[in-house]
């Protein structure tokens, strides 16, 4: 470790910015070696201004990519008239943001909050006050995630983001994703909620199947229990509708939905979306967030939401170029197992780890993620085109083509 300030001083300017991490910053994180200054569009610039083309847009939070225009203008505009009010005042842009969101969701109430693992914890907190103390079963899923506090891993289906934090919250039933035998099994009269993402983000790229939602909205109605949806990755936009379920199974409605990170292009959001029935379980006094409905961040989703609305189209056009592109290397390539998602939700999975491409993607200029050990994650920004997807593809076929299967000791 450098110890002196004249020792930091001599080291390149990254690396300065490297060791003063290491030396302040809880080791929280397994940083990637690269330091960036600047974005453009699908690209990330680093100090020595090498171009990255960036295919996982801030783990899925950079939708517009960067420094877009539109959004650019919006942020200047409202830094030069107001930041934030807290809650014990009005502003322009709550009730338009809230209303916005209720017609794309269907839903009726919106909870303000500044991340997506906070609007899982004020979900968990609706399906408890709804259900009373007798109920405090909530069904999980295996594999999935929720975020990192300490309600949102309770209900992660995950056990090594569990074991450092043990004992957590009681009551979790745990099931297989799309096990509708298990699903049916779960539910009894101290169920409260069931909490489910449409497409498992950090668990591998897995889609939900149409029968195992309807089912869970069933069973749901059925014990008075609440169908909360986890929409944080797979939501606003990312597979080319608003929302995943409505891609899987358009004739369900939650109860509750979550979702944070597209929504305000790199600001700090999150919302929970409510009807009126889980709403009304959280009076004046119950729940609260103090930068929840900033008013920075809401001018930049409700600028986002309208530039959602063009780009639809090309997420949808733009994924499944994208998709087809890399069956066709799956088909060079035995050992790439299935390619999955939609939209601009994809994941390569390999019959071995992934975390070597992600390495040498980032030495040839292309920046994605290794999920589950062994998916390959893109998240895309929601502007890439085919032309984006053609230099991606260059890179990852050459990084295919380079492997070479272990031999046996």
């Amino acid at each position: 470790m450098v110890e002196t300030k004249d020792a930091v001083a001599e080291l390149t300017e990254s690396q300065q910015w490297m060791e003063l991490e290491r030396q302040y910053v809880m080791p929280t994180y397994a940083r990637y070696p690269l330091a960036v200054r600047r974005g453009k569009g699908c690209y990330l610039y680093g100090l020595d201004n090498r171009k990255y083309l960036d295919l996982l847009s801030g783990i899925g939070v950079n939708a517009l990519g960067h420094a877009h225009p539109r959004i650019t203008k919006v942020i200047q505009r409202q830094a030069a008239l107001l930041l934030h009010t807290s809650n014990l005042y009005y502003h322009e842009y709550t009730g338009k943001l809230a209303q916005r969101l209720c017609q794309i969701s269907g839903l009726d109430r919106v909870f303000f909050t500044n991340s997506g693992a906070e609007s899982m914890e004020g979900a968990i907190k609706i399906m408890r006050a709804h259900a009373g103390p007798d109920r405090p079963e909530i069904i999980a899923l295996d594999n999935s995630f929720h975020g990192r506090t300490i309600g949102a891993i309770s209900i992660t289906g995950q056990p090594k983001y569990r074991k450092d934090f043990e004992p957590l919250l009681p009551g979790p039933r745990w099931i297989p994703a799309n096990d509708i035998a298990a699903l049916e099994g779960a539910f009894n009269e101290r169920t409260s909620g069931i909490v489910i993402e449409g497409i498992q983000g950090e668990g591998g790229i897995h889609p939900m199947q149409p029968e195992f939602l309807r089912t869970a909205r069933r069973l749901a109605d059925q014990y008075n229990a609440l169908l909360v949806f986890d929409a944080i990755q797979c939501g606003v936009g990312r597979t080319g509708q608003y929302w995943s379920h409505s891609l899987i199974a358009p004739d369900v409605k939650p109860d509750v939905m979550v979702t944070a990170k597209p929504l305000s292009c790199g600001l700090p959001m999150g919302v929970i979306l409510t009807n009126e029935r889980a709403a009304a379980a959280i009076k004046p006094g119950m729940h609260g967030t103090t930068f929840g409905g900033n008013v920075l961040s809401s001018a930049v989703a409700l600028e986002f939401l309208d530039i959602l609305d063009e780009l639809l189209p090309q997420i949808n056009r733009v994924g499944e170029y994208f998709r087809a592109g890399l069956r066709d290397l799956q088909a060079k390539h035995k050992f790439i197992k299935d390619v999955r998602g939609h939209g601009l939700m994809i994941g390569v999975e390999l019959d071995h780890p992934g975390k070597d491409y992600v390495m040498k993607g980032i030495e040839q200029g292309v920046l994605f993620n290794c999920t589950h050990d062994t998916v390959l994650r893109f998240l895309p920004p929601f502007i890439v085109t085919e032309k984006e997807v053609d230099q991606g593809l260059k890179v990852l076929g050459r990084l295919f083509r380079a492997y070479r299967k272990p031999k046996k000791a």
